[in-house]
């Protein structure tokens, strides 16, 4: 039984797959380096879902923070780094520092602040090892969400009718609820909790 963050980090680090993903990426020592969104929340509702066998991901999100340099080749350069490593895997890299360019937000101070404005809080959270190899856990807003399998958007996409519709469209493109059919579906933020552990 999932109920705390704690027991999230503990379902990752029992996934010997999770876990070299995440050793692998640790080699490149990217600045504020995360992985995130759904390579943890399909573990999650696979978990919860009580699915025997990985619902496959289409990528596994790397995301990094360098103001210094944020040309787009240099996360291919990175992503190819990435396959060399650890082949087989759909890596995707992106620098944060310049994400918030695709939608005209305002820019990103952190990987973690970019993580808080992803689209729905069950996705706002994002996995690292430390320099000791200890895994730590973002989550801006919190874990229930994420673990009471409830969709809604955050505070940052649920403030304007155009991020509410980018939210929506993809509700309607991901469609999870054909994976994970307990899953249910809100258009409204409601609570806030900011965590980042150890």
């Amino acid at each position: 039984m999932l109920t705390s963050q704690d027991d999230i980090i503990e379902l990752i680090e029992a996934d010997e797959w999770m876990m070299q993903i995440l050793h692998t990426a640790k080699i490149l020592a990217l600045p504020d380096w995360w992985i995130c969104a759904g390579f943890i929340r399909a573990k999650v509702w696979d978990t919860l879902h009580q699915f025997t066998k990985r619902t496959p991901l289409p990528d596994i999100d790397v995301i990094y923070f360098d103001p210094t340099a944020t040309d787009e080749r240099q996360e291919k350069i990175y992503e190819k780094q990435l396959h060399k490593l650890h082949k087989g895997v759909p890596w995707s890299v992106k620098n944060e520092a310049r994400m918030h360019r695709l939608h005209q937000f305002p820019p990103y101070t952190s990987s973690v602040d970019a993580i808080s404005k992803f689209p729905e809080t069950a996705t706002a959270i994002g996995v690292k090892l430390d320099a000791e190899n200890n895994l730590i856990l973002a989550a801006p807003h919190g874990v229930t969400d994420l673990l009471q399998l409830h969709l809604k958007p955050t505070p940052f996409f649920s403030s304007t009718t155009e991020r509410l519709d980018i939210y929506r469209s993809r509700l309607s493109k991901k469609n999870w609820q054909l994976t994970w059919n307990n899953i249910t579906v809100s258009l409204i933020f409601k609570t806030l909790h900011a965590t980042v552990k150890n």
